[in-house]
């Protein structure tokens, strides 16, 4: 069977595999002023996976710091090349962009993230890995079940955002917050992230595998020694808004009009029950109307609740133009049993695509992607200023 070439543009980054080898592991790690904790970051994570079983590699990404971040990272990059590998953004595009920036950067079929204040400890990574593995896991989240932060600014409103979002999306683990997770590389390349996701990393991935693939693991935490938090009461807000986003897009991302519509109804129908009152009160018991606040109040949620149910029309429409275009999938196939027929030469020139992004130059620069990725050894290693 012939089979026809595809330009590496045109295949989707969630079909292309991350590598040839049967497992490898990328470590990525954002960092945001974050001069002082660069080498020893890269020393430490070197040192926890010198006996790793797998081929690995670390890729620090740099979110526009303002110190010399950048220069550390090159620093680090050209004190152990075959290893360490650098991301450089533009300017700061936020931890969610910059952790997707090292994400596509990755070419591990396993991918490790964690934080570069040194809180984390990168010899919790194998022994995670091995559980993922183990397990058959797509997600492994870390607990820090014994954290070194303040109490008023940073454990308490961790405990009660955690114990928020468990209510809301059901899934049950207890530190949503630690940057120190592992996934499997296919599953994470089916969710892109965008704003602040990274806080609801686990939700958004419940969308695209089942609830039961995803556990948790407790890990080390270790005081802040260098640089200053990035983090304080301020993000309650954004975290209550980021939850309700999830939530909508987690339950309702195939059906808007059911979010939009049940709103509609929950104002509309007292609306409307109101209305029913107030015109028996007028038309049979002889009753002036004109004078009472719920008239005017019952009025107004009827207009309401039409305009959450237009919403949701309009919603629906939209929902069903962009899963008709073919740009996205209302399921998503975990494995194939059998001989695939006619499918088969599709899949080998995909097959031939992905080989050629991985030993080629790469996919082309773009929102949430490095500037100008390089190769070395298989791995990517941008320098980019």
């Amino acid at each position: 069977m012939k089979l026809l070439a595809v330009p590496p543009e045109a295949v989707p980054p969630a079909c292309v595999p991350p590598d040839d080898v049967a497992l490898a592991l990328s470590v990525v790690v954002p960092l945001y002023d974050e001069e002082d904790n660069v080498l020893p970051l890269a020393a430490q994570v070197q040192a926890a996976l010198a006996a790793s079983p797998w081929p690995w590699q670390l890729i620090l990404v740099d979110d526009g710091s303002r110190d010399r971040t950048a220069a550390r990272i090159r620093d680090a990059v050209a004190a152990s090349p075959e290893r360490v590998a650098g991301v450089i953004l533009r300017r700061r595009f936020g931890q969610t962009a910059a952790m997707q920036a090292g994400i596509d950067a990755a070419r591990g079929s396993v991918i490790a993230t964690m934080d570069g204040d040194l809180q984390n400890d990168p010899h919790d990574i194998p022994r995670m890995v091995q559980r993922l593995l183990d397990e058959d896991l797509d997600l492994l989240v870390g607990w820090r079940r014994a954290r070194k932060d303040g109490f008023w600014l940073r454990r308490l409103p961790s405990v009660l955002a955690n114990r928020l979002i468990v209510a809301v999306t059901r899934l049950p683990l207890h530190d949503y917050g630690c940057s120190l997770k592992i996934y499997r590389a296919a599953v994470l390349r089916e969710v892109r992230l965008y704003g602040e996701m990274h806080r609801f990393i686990p939700t958004w991935m419940a969308t695209v595998t089942a609830p039961e693939r995803i556990r948790e693991e407790e890990v080390s935490h270790f005081p802040r020694l260098h640089g200053k938090s990035k983090y304080g009461l301020s993000r309650t807000f954004k975290v209550l808004l980021d939850l309700l986003a999830a939530v909508f897009f987690v339950h309702f991302r195939a059906s808007p009009g059911h979010f939009f519509g049940r709103i509609g109804l929950a104002c509309a129908f007292p609306g409307m029950l109101a209305l029913a009152m107030l015109a028996w009160a007028k038309l049979v018991e002889g009753e002036a109307i004109a004078n009472r606040p719920l008239l005017l109040f019952a009025l107004l949620l009827v207009v309401i609740g039409v305009q959450f149910i237009c919403t949701g029309i309009l919603t629906e429409m939209l929902a069903r133009t962009y899963f008709e275009a073919g740009t996205a999938r209302t399921y998503l196939v975990r494995d194939t049993l059998g001989t695939l027929g006619a499918i088969e030469g599709a899949q080998g020139a995909v097959q031939l695509a992905g080989r050629a992004r991985v030993d080629g130059a790469g996919p082309q620069a773009g929102p949430g992607r490095p500037d100008g990725p390089g190769e070395q050894g298989g791995w990517p290693a941008t320098e980019g200023a």
